[in-house]
């Protein structure tokens, strides 16, 4: 855990399965300490305690599993349960039993561990007002200090999501703690109106400061990815550590955050204009910033669609967690995550399969258990033991942990638009990238109907549905038997509140 005072910062450093610069975040294991009050000395220190709130939100108690795969799954009720006592915690979940001793264990770490990025991020934006000087280009410390913003921005976000009351017609009013020190003590709480407006204040210092100075603004994704591959048409970076900027908080990974957010809020003008902003993007030589995926990712087996992610984590553990959750060889494991093809039919209901990308992709239809149960299992983090990738693709379409992708601005921008023979237009799009013909819809209340289906299709195992659900007042839930209260969807408080390192 990361001190939160005077003790020593621990940095999560580098070791080498990549390529030399891209250790600096991307392949980190940890390695030394160094004491809070030196390492801002330098503008490595500052990189290094970015990369450490990175390497903490890879954790699996938050987006390398809990946040994504499995605890804010179960609450969306995702997942068989063959046997409940194997699985206390997540029965607990699924049952919105927030008392359970095992569940809350869950809630606990998840929470203690989303604070302790925002510690993390704190601490650099301290550090960044204290001492930013010795980041001595502009624009690079406009970066650092946006992404810190961000992630904070994105952090309280999830707490609000996991933790706080409904956004609409609420009737149970939760106060919440928005931290911006590194001290534990006399974090103020705030209202629901006032923690919301502290994100916004959040969100827009993280534009302010990365438009512009943001490299994405002059060369694309693929070649910030890339500049380090064996590519002749490579670029070359004067700082290595300005690469990557997928995997980091980019300017539009912000926009997108935006448009999550304000969508979440019921701002929905907001919310439309932040994703067009991601949708119709540009690069400096004019093309589009991010396409859908289409087969191309699939075909190449990069399942988690790396290519229209606006952001992800690399995560080089990603490999083990999958083979905990997923593998083959657990299906007769009472804790291998899985669905049956009951609901394997349900979740594609109205749609043709032979074709379905999805269908076809993100989900292996073959595993059985040993007595020839079909159990089929998400393909979507999937990486073939057999195969050889070089560090760079390893890296950057392999160890693919989604946070935000396009598909998820399609979906916004469709909702949002006051226009019907828009939103037609965009789902057609939409659906051709997954290789399923689609028609426009008639009237908007069935075009809502079918993005709640469709959040269900695209982001299973990546631990939005609950949250679409929450943001949406929904009184049932698909593969829940019992209605939906308003107290189901506000996850109790650990007992030791604010505090991360209980």
């Amino acid at each position: 855990m990361i001190g939160m005072k005077k003790l020593h910062i621990y940095l999560l450093l580098l070791l080498g399965l990549l390529v030399s610069s891209c250790n600096d975040w991307l392949d980190v294991k940890p390695r030394t300490q160094v004491r809070n009050d030196e390492m801002y000395d330098s503008y490595k220190g500052f990189k290094d305690a970015l990369t450490a709130c990175y390497i903490k939100m890879n954790d699996r108690k938050l987006y390398g599993q809990q946040m994504n795969i499995s605890a804010v799954e179960f609450l969306a009720q995702h997942w068989e349960i063959d046997y409940p006592n194997s699985m206390v915690a997540e029965v607990a979940l699924k049952d919105f039993d927030y008392k359970d001793d095992q569940a809350k264990t869950v809630i606990k770490n998840i929470y203690g561990g989303l604070y302790n990025v925002i510690v993390q991020a704190n601490a650099v934006l301290q550090n960044i007002r204290d001492n930013g000087q010795v980041i001595t280009d502009d624009a690079t410390r406009a970066v650092i200090e946006g992404e810190a913003y961000a992630i904070r921005a994105f952090c309280h976000f999830d707490v609000l999501r996991l933790f706080g009351q409904i956004p609409k017609n609420a009737t149970i009013q939760v106060a919440l703690p928005y931290a911006e020190t590194v001290s534990i003590k006399a974090v103020a709480y705030y209202s629901y109106t006032d923690f919301i407006t502290k994100i916004e204040d959040d969100l827009t210092k993280a534009e302010t400061l990365l438009k512009d100075n943001d490299p994405i603004f002059k060369y694309t994704f693929n070649q910030l990815n890339r500049f380090e591959s064996s590519d002749a048409n490579k670029i070359t970076l004067e700082d290595a550590y300005m690469g990557y900027r997928q995997f980091r908080f980019n300017y539009y990974a912000v926009k997108a955050l935006e448009a999550r957010f304000f969508m979440y809020i019921g701002e929905t003008a907001k919310a439309y204009a932040a994703a067009k902003a991601v949708i119709d993007a540009k690069n400096a030589d004019g093309t589009k910033v991010l396409t859908l995926a289409g087969t191309e990712d699939y075909n190449k087996g990069n399942f988690a669609l790396p290519s229209e992610c606006v952001l992800a984590l690399n995560n080089f553990e990603l490999e083990d967690y999958v083979n905990d959750l997923f593998a083959v060889d657990k299906l007769n494991n009472f804790t291998v995550l899985y669905m049956n093809v009951s609901k394997i039919a349900d979740l594609f209901s109205g749609q043709q399969t032979s074709a379905n990308n999805r269908y076809n992709f993100a989900w292996d239809m073959s595993k059985t258990d040993l007595s020839g149960v079909n159990k089929p299992v998400l393909h979507k983090y999937y990486q073939d033991p057999d195969a050889s990738y070089s560090s760079v693709d390893l890296a950057t379409q392999k160890q693919v942990v989604p946070l935000i992708r396009l598909s998820e601005m399609y979906l916004i921008a469709m909702e949002t638009t006051t226009s019907l023979a828009e939103a037609n237009t965009m789902y057609i799009d939409y659906m051709q990238a997954r290789n399923i013909p689609a028609e426009g819809f008639k009237s908007q209340e069935d075009l809502r109907v079918e993005i709640v289906n469709e959040y269900r299709r695209e982001f299973f195992g990546e631990g939005q549905m609950f949250f679409t659900y929450k943001r949406m007042g929904a009184t049932t839930m698909l593969w829940r038997n019992e209605d939906v209260s308003e107290e189901n969807y506000i996850v109790a408080l650990p007992d030791t509140e604010y505090n991360p390192n209980l």
